[in-house]
């Protein structure tokens, strides 16, 4: 059995999750208090508390199948993070004549500063590729496990390579324990429901 599972989690209630990006980094502090700072993730790792999506019977009954079929931090899934799911004219890189294979990635500008992710799970049915900002009917593939596009033909040299998609995250759940609270006839709670992003 794949230790990922190409599933979703369930939309409605990650709507209501909070979390995001997290980094690690390592600060030491001189006597004449002076920082050293040291970045000691190069990327980040998405993290989310995904209990406060919980609003209906209903929803706990569709999480709590999710949680066994997942097997608690067993398996990996998709989820998509309602605050950044989406990326726009996003450059995949430039042609060369020879490159057929280019990874989905989402940059994050400010200022002079950039940073570049790889999209792992885009969503079916999303992605617009384009080349010279001209939008491709065909040619190409997308795998949607990996974020890889394929080109039958390599875009010549020069050509600019961008695209358009929606995508989830690879998760897992951060917790092994089914902890659910009844607080009235009907009205069930799962005070914390941590998932983390896993690296693929």
């Amino acid at each position: 059995m794949p230790t990922f599972h190409e599933v979703q989690f369930p939309p409605k209630v990650a709507y209501g999750a909070s979390g995001g990006a997290e980094f690690n980094t390592s600060i030491t502090t001189t006597f004449s208090g002076f920082e050293q700072r040291n970045v000691n993730w190069q990327k980040a790792r998405g993290r989310w508390d995904v209990s406060t999506g919980i609003k209906t019977k209903t929803d706990m009954d569709i999480l709590q199948a999710f949680f066994r079929a997942r097997y608690g931090k067993a398996y990996g899934f998709r989820f998509k993070d309602w605050s950044d799911y989406q990326a726009v004219g996003q450059t995949l890189g430039t042609g060369n004549g020879t490159q057929t294979a280019f990874q989905l990635t989402k940059t994050y500008t400010s200022g002079a500063y950039s940073y570049s992710r790889d999209i792992k799970k885009p969503v079916t049915g999303t992605v617009k590729i384009y080349l010279n900002a001209v939008l491709q009917g065909a040619g190409f593939s997308v795998d949607l496990t990996t974020g890889i596009v394929t080109f039958s033909a390599a875009p010549g040299a020069g050509v600019i390579v961008s695209a358009d998609f929606d995508f989830d995250v690879p998760v897992r759940f951060d917790t092994d324990t089914l902890s659910v609270r009844a607080d009235g006839p009907g009205i069930f709670v799962w005070d914390a429901i941590p998932i983390v992003e896993i690296r693929l």
